[in-house]
């Protein structure tokens, strides 16, 4: 298998990737960048694939930082890569289906959870990709959206925070069964490809046992300029203030 070091963009972190298997996209980046992850926070990644969350947000908290990957490859890929950034104390990689998460961790036990779980609903009928892990990361067939919500809300303390990157074409969905799995969503985002584009992203954060209404819709991303070039919006959250590289 062919691995490269690519580096996190914004503080620093290198990551083990490779093609064949997995690689980090703009929806972990971003899904990083909206949770708001104070320095005392507990964080537990869902359907980590090769760190990326999990290694960005730790330059958000001191916490310890738990990813759950159940693909083992994909979890041996996210240790190497938490060892090589030095983080082995602060990270925990474990390679378990995440509906086995609070068996492993306990309830009420992370101050914040996030997801970047597959969009897809498995419909026998679908176009699915031939690389199993592929297929595995973007259809429903390991998870589903039922899944990941109600484990997330075993997990997280009382008040604690949700964080999630999606399809808007399922934000229907996800506000229903948000609801049953007594997360309240809070906040919105939605993310465009290009200004005259629709949505083909939405981040969600919800709180547990939060009360209901009072979802807030925040302002949009826009992700690439006509020139097909990162925005200036997308290139601060990649970069940081600089803007050059």
């Amino acid at each position: 298998m062919t691995e490269r070091v690519d580096q996190l963009v914004n503080g620093g972190i290198k990551i083990i990737q490779s093609d064949e298997v997995f690689s980090f996209s703009l929806d972990a980046v971003l899904l990083a960048d909206f949770a708001q992850v104070k320095r005392t926070d507990q964080v537990v990644d869902l359907c980590a694939g090769n760190g990326a969350v999990g290694l960005f947000l730790s330059q958000k908290t001191k916490e310890t930082i738990t990813m759950i990957e159940l693909q083992e490859k994909l979890a041996e890929m996210a240790h190497r890569s938490v060892r090589l950034n030095h983080l082995e104390n602060q990270i925990n990689v474990l390679p378990i289906d995440l509906a086995d998460a609070s068996e492993f961790l306990g309830t009420d036990f992370a101050d914040v959870v996030t997801c970047n779980p597959p969009y897809f609903v498995d419909q026998p009928q679908s176009t699915k990709n031939p690389n199993p892990y592929y297929a595995i990361a973007r259809h429903e067939l390991k998870t589903n959206l039922a899944a990941v919500l109600t484990t997330s809300a075993r997990l997280l303390k009382t008040n604690g925070h949700f964080y999630m990157v999606h399809r808007p074409e399922r934000l229907d969905e996800i506000m229903a069964k948000c609801v049953a799995a007594r997360l309240a969503v809070k906040r919105l985002q939605f993310v465009y490809p290009k200004a005259d584009r629709e949505a083909n992203m939405v981040l969600v954060d919800a709180i547990k046992d939060g009360r209901p209404n009072g979802v807030r819709v925040m302002p949009p991303i826009v992700a690439y300029t006509e020139q097909d070039e990162y925005t200036p919006q997308v290139k601060t959250i990649l970069h940081g203030d600089d803007l050059t590289k």
